[in-house]
């Protein structure tokens, strides 16, 4: 099931529903309230403009947490999960710019799998993590790779407005824990790889971080991104593509 938030042309208002093919059917409240049921109210899809598929109140991220960029950057595997926190006022939807700072002058593309929580979730067992999951989206952590070189740690550097792309809808019906992960920049692809490369995979990330702080329904983790990772400018466009879930497109303001 793709479920995605949107405006219809025309119309004032957001909007939960389930996109089947070229068809937007309308859903009861939002999928963060129970069962999921679908209206008799639809849209074509070309008539409607994509938003972010949720609104977290964090985005949880995961550095250094792909095999092959860690051998990329001559790094050691970290023991633990690397976290920091993107805010929610970072957070665009499909086709939404990117845009530069004017305090940075190397903003980077980071393509992840983005893990979307589906229910309240504090001290979860990695056994039954899975089961706080409402479903997965392309996410791309964006990064002025400038500043957190220079600021050691991650908080300015990951935190401008428009540096947290999401979408273009949840997929329910995944299995993260074998598929591929790839950037384009223009049209040249950047990075390639899968999440059968993750140090820390999904449940173990949903075990660790709701050991730490609470997960609320809607929040996502973004649970890193693997090697290729390089700069954009504005006028580029850039899309990540998540196998099973689809491509997220932005341009670069």
């Amino acid at each position: 099931m793709k479920i995605v938030r949107f405006i219809p042309h025309g119309k004032e208002g957001t909007l939960y529903g389930v996109l089947k093919k070229d068809r937007i059917t309308t859903i009861v409240s939002t999928p963060f309230e129970g069962m999921i049921v679908e209206t008799s109210e639809e849209y074509d899809s070309e008539t409607c403009t994509f938003l972010a598929p949720c609104t977290p109140t964090k985005v949880v991220a995961v550095g250094l947490n792909y095999k092959d960029h860690a051998r990329e950057l001559g790094m050691k595997l970290p023991k633990e999960p690397l976290i920091f926190l993107k805010p929610s006022s970072s957070v665009i939807g499909p086709m939404q710019e990117i845009v530069c700072p004017a305090s940075s002058s190397q903003v980077e593309y980071e393509a992840e799998l983005g893990v979307v929580i589906g229910r309240r979730a504090k001290d979860v067992i990695r056994e039954k993590a899975l089961d706080f999951v409402l479903g997965y989206t392309c996410l791309n952590d964006v990064t002025a790779r400038d500043l957190q070189k220079k600021d050691v740690q991650f908080t300015r550097s990951k935190s401008f407005d428009t540096f947290c792309p999401l979408g273009p809808w949840i997929e329910t019906d995944l299995d993260p824990f074998g598929v591929s992960v790839k950037s384009f920049v223009n049209g040249e692809k950047r990075q390639d790889s899968n999440t059968s490369q993750l140090v820390h995979p999904v449940d173990r990330l949903i075990e660790f971080l709701s050991s730490i702080m609470t997960l609320e329904p809607g929040d996502v983790i973004a649970t890193g991104t693997p090697y290729g990772v390089g700069r954009i400018v504005p006028g580029d466009e850039v899309a990540v593509e998540v196998e099973g879930i689809g491509r997220l497109v932005n341009p670069v303001a």
